[in-house]
């Protein structure tokens, strides 16, 4: 049975086709609206399509047509061609339509923050990622976003933001199946938003804010030596130079 989601934030309607294009384009469009939508209704008929086009509204970057029902692949290519073949339009800057999605909120376990693998980092999670069958066709909405189960604990938990739909059919088939990363066997689950334990980028240690910080070095990221993290290689080539003139 598959699980039942909470976490896909509500947006826009199904019903909606966006089409991203330039704001000349854009206004051409508006200034003739109405006449638009009889035509691309005439021309979905023509393809015995079932959906209507109500009305075009304009958005951030471009157009919005609402419809009755949600467009399929078929029919959102067939109001990308009416639009291209407008008069005076410019046809390359008429994005490939799309139906609005919506961002699944879910959460990796069960992976030690201090192993084998060295310090877990959002750049190396997102590797991991790009790499596993589960996510081969998920895109993220955001980098991979690492924190710690508690200040003390040795665990940590790597919150993931997708593009779902807005049913969540993405996430559905991902949440509570586990997966390797590198010698570890973590497990995915569902969550709400990800919350954030407190961390300062100066002593990088966990549970507290920059004013509640009594530390006076820098300490690095990677190794926690009293270097900045920009200057991490550096430190370690030196240390390993002078264990081999010793």
């Amino acid at each position: 049975m598959k699980p039942k989601l909470n976490m896909t934030t509500r947006g826009p309607s199904r019903k909606e086709v966006i089409i991203p294009m330039t704001k000349s384009n854009t206004e051409l469009i508006m200034k003739s609206a109405h006449k638009h939508i009889a035509n691309i209704n005439e021309c979905l008929k023509n393809f015995n399509s079932d959906i209507i086009a109500d009305f075009i509204c304009l958005s951030n970057n471009g157009i919005i047509i609402t419809t009755s029902c949600p467009a399929n692949v078929t029919e959102l290519s067939r109001i990308e061609n009416f639009l291209k073949k407008i008069d005076n339009i410019d046809p390359v800057s008429i994005e490939v339509p799309c139906l609005p999605k919506s961002k699944s909120y879910m959460k990796i376990v069960g992976l030690p923050y201090n192993s084998k693998l060295g310090v877990v980092t959002p750049d190396f999670i997102e590797g991991v990622l790009n790499e596993t069958h589960l996510f081969k066709d998920v895109t993220l909405a955001s980098k991979p976003h690492v924190i710690k189960a508690s200040s003390k604990s040795d665990k940590v938990v790597v919150w993931v933001d997708i593009w779902d739909s807005q049913s969540g059919s993405v996430a559905k088939n991902i949440i509570n199946h586990c997966f390797n990363i590198g010698c570890f066997v973590t497990a995915i689950r569902g969550t709400n938003t990800n919350p954030s334990i407190p961390q300062y980028k100066n002593c990088w240690k966990w549970g507290h804010l920059t004013l509640s910080c009594c530390s006076h070095i820098s300490r690095c990221a990677k190794c926690y030596g009293a270097h900045i993290t920009k200057h991490h290689r550096e430190k370690v080539w030196c240390c390993m130079y002078n264990k081999k003139a010793n």
